[in-house]
């Protein structure tokens, strides 16, 4: 049985572990709640510096570059809330009690309606980072919500009204995202340092020549329309289930005891 539509929340959280993961999970949620004015606030794991294929990337360039790259995002989406940057190394993230205090302190100060992370049960997944981020998700949630966690936070403990697992190993609901396609799209292609590496357009003519200029843009162009046929596919793949033209995919958890 898969749910659909929970209530827009007036204030949604939604966690990643990089810059980009909220959009490629959720982007089109939170821009269709962010349309009926619901605030929405990005908290982004790690400080995405990995994320480069070429080994004589400057790297602190390259996390400056990530953290616009993401703002740029959330504004896409509609977000008028804060874009936090908890900037533990990329690639090294661990499911630990000082992240985990951290995210909690961040769940009791926004005090969301709704939470957004990714999915840590779901099998075979390769990024350690993914799964250690949805580990603290969930496990901020639950100290968040209890006042003996973390008392030196001196915060009111807090308890969202449903959790959204996007990347679900077992999608249990979907959100109806007709009309949101564009916005999602949008904010992912902010993400210009993750068009060659993550979504398979090349961002350089490496040939360098005049003649050969036209054909590197053909080739650009050509990739580009795939990745966003690949999204708005995967979108309809989801929407299919529920009988809309567009949707995205979570498991949710709206019993937090």
């Amino acid at each position: 049985m898969v749910s659909r539509d929970i209530s827009t929340p007036s204030c949604a959280l939604a966690i990643g572990a990089h810059p980009d993961d909220v959009e490629f999970g959720c982007g089109a949620t939170l821009a269709k709640w962010a349309s009926k004015g619901c605030k929405i606030y990005h908290l982004i794991c790690t400080d995405g510096s990995k994320g480069s294929w070429d080994p004589d990337t400057d790297v602190a360039s390259l996390i400056a570059r990530r953290k616009e790259e993401q703002r740029r995002a959330s504004r896409a989406l509609g977000g008028s809330g804060e874009v936090i940057f908890l900037s533990w190394p990329d690639g090294e993230l661990e499911a630990g009690l000082r992240q985990r205090w951290q995210i909690c302190w961040w769940i009791r100060k926004i005090r969301p309606e709704v939470i957004l992370g990714h999915d840590p049960w779901k099998r075979y997944r390769l990024h350690p980072d993914h799964r250690n981020a949805g580990f603290l998700f969930i496990d901020a949630t639950v100290a968040a919500r209890d006042p003996l966690f973390f008392p030196e936070q001196n915060m009111p403990p807090h308890r969202p009204s449903a959790l959204l697992l996007f990347e679900a190993d077992e999608p249990n609901h979907i959100e109806d995202v007709t009309g949101f396609e564009e916005l999602k799209v949008a904010a992912l292609l902010e993400h210009e340092s993750q068009l060659e590496t993550t979504m398979g357009i090349p961002v350089s003519n490496n040939n360098g020549s005049s003649s050969s200029e036209n054909t590197f843009q053909d080739i650009q162009k050509k990739a580009r329309d795939e990745f966003v046929t690949k999204i708005k596919g995967e979108l309809a793949s989801n929407g299919k289930v529920i009988g809309v033209r567009s949707g995205e995919s979570f498991y949710l958890m709206d019993n937090i005891k």
